[in-house]
């Protein structure tokens, strides 16, 4: 079996695509025969961040007969669990640390422990990073990430255009890129890999689709937008553009299904109050006017758009067990961003073999085959995301294509690229 491996991020009673991704990757290992732990937060966010981020509606236990070890130890407002963390890592001698990197405001607590790790264990340290330049890119944020990221071996990216944002946050770093695994025994290393496709989710063959849509008014052709609403996301593209298609098309839906990203805790409790407050100080010093997300209230459209018959709304976070239903009743995912980095809601698509409309921006035009696997439209323009939607229902792309491009995107041969070694 060999030493063990440790996935180092939020486990699976954590909300989010990042929680679903450090557990998908832990069962992964262990079918490939290793020792795996799963090493995760307890909390990962400074205390003022005025969001709930544990889930607490899902059922379904994605580790169910696995032999992955799961323990939950680091605290990002107390310095001692990060210590005690490092010491937990290191007392369990294993080949490879996988951390999760996703939110450079971790730099600090994740610096202390590699920093650790490395003089109380000769484990090769990766970074499997889901960014290198943050979307919201505050001059704290590249300091955080510079110093998050230094100490690291080997870095795993999804995307050509995160490798190069390496490569440019450490310009006098040299580095080995490989896309087999393959590692340089004298520089850091680059595994240029992907996004795998998230085979934890599966479509159910007995779901009766046809009843759901009859049951909520949807219409013959539906598009869907899943997953956190943010600001990046572009949720108030896809609803314009949707409203310009209904001018020209009757039977189509738009199914808008997701939690309002900072609208998760009970606004009139005296500690939301605080937090919102104190949060409101921290973003005013360090972020920019445009990115602040406060006031983004993209469903307020629908009305505003007369288009609220067309339109079905699933303001929640989905439980783990009703994800299938909104994929299999649906013909389209949307993916209409202003800026991007590898996305879960992408690859989870790809698990039901669901054709994509988003944006030319991040890595869209290096997964989405322009007219084979998905459409491509250009960004800030609603008339030509308007025209992919109407291409698509004139044009539908065979879920075979999707099929086809995704293939290769596999768990098991994620897992076998990272194992490998120098």
């Amino acid at each position: 079996m060999g030493k063990p491996i440790v996935c180092f991020g939020p486990g699976p009673r954590f909300k989010g695509g990042i929680a679903q991704y450090n557990t998908a990757l832990a069962k992964t290992l262990d079918g490939l025969g290793r020792d795996v732990h799963l090493v995760s937060w307890t909390q990962q966010y400074p205390s003022i961040v005025p969001r709930e981020f544990v889930d607490k509606s899902s059922k379904m236990d994605f580790l169910e007969g696995t032999g992955v070890t799961v323990s939950y130890h680091t605290n990002y407002n107390k310095p001692g669990t990060w210590k005690k963390t490092a010491d937990y890592i290191a007392s369990l001698n294993p080949e490879k640390v996988i951390f999760q990197w996703y939110n450079a405001h971790q730099g600090i607590p994740i610096h202390a422990m590699v920093k650790r790790l490395k003089r109380k264990c000769n484990a090769e340290i990766i970074f499997d990073l889901h960014f290198v330049v943050p979307k919201e890119n505050s001059n704290l944020d590249k300091r955080l990430t510079y110093w998050g990221l230094k100490l690291a071996d080997t870095y795993i990216v999804h995307a050509m255009k995160t490798a190069n944002e390496l490569k440019a946050l450490f310009p006098r770093q040299e580095f080995h890129l490989t896309e087999t695994g393959e590692r340089s025994k004298v520089t850091k290393n680059i595994l240029k890999l992907y996004h795998p496709i998230y085979s934890i989710f599966s479509p159910n063959p007995n779901f009766d689709v046809e009843a759901f849509k009859k049951e909520h008014g949807l219409k013959k052709h539906v598009f869907l937008f899943f997953g956190f609403i943010r600001k990046y996301k572009g949720l108030h593209n896809c609803i314009e553009a949707f409203a310009e298609l209904t001018k020209e098309r009757e039977g189509v839906s738009l199914l808008i299904c997701g939690e309002s990203f900072w609208n998760t805790l009970d606004h009139k409790k005296f500690t939301t109050r605080l937090k919102n407050f104190l949060f409101g100080i921290a973003k005013a010093l360090f972020l920019k006017k445009e990115d602040d997300e406060k006031n983004y209230r993209p469903l307020d459209l629908i009305d505003q758009l007369g288009i609220r018959d067309k339109v079905m709304v699933v303001n929640k976070f989905v439980p783990n067990e009703e994800v299938h239903q909104y994929f299999q009743a649906s013909d389209a995912v949307v993916l209409y961003y202003l800026t991007a980095t590898p996305s879960g809601v992408e690859s989870l698509s790809y698990n039901f073999k669901m054709p994509i409309l988003a944006t030319r921006v991040g890595h869209f035009p290096e997964t989405i085959k322009d007219g084979f696997n998905g459409y491509l439209a250009e960004p800030g323009n609603i008339t030509d995301m308007k025209a992919k939607m109407n291409l698509i229902l004139e044009n539908p792309i065979p879920r075979e294509n999707v099929n086809e491009a995704t293939k290769l995107m596999s768990w098991d041969n994620y897992g076998k690229v990272i194992l490998k070694k120098e």
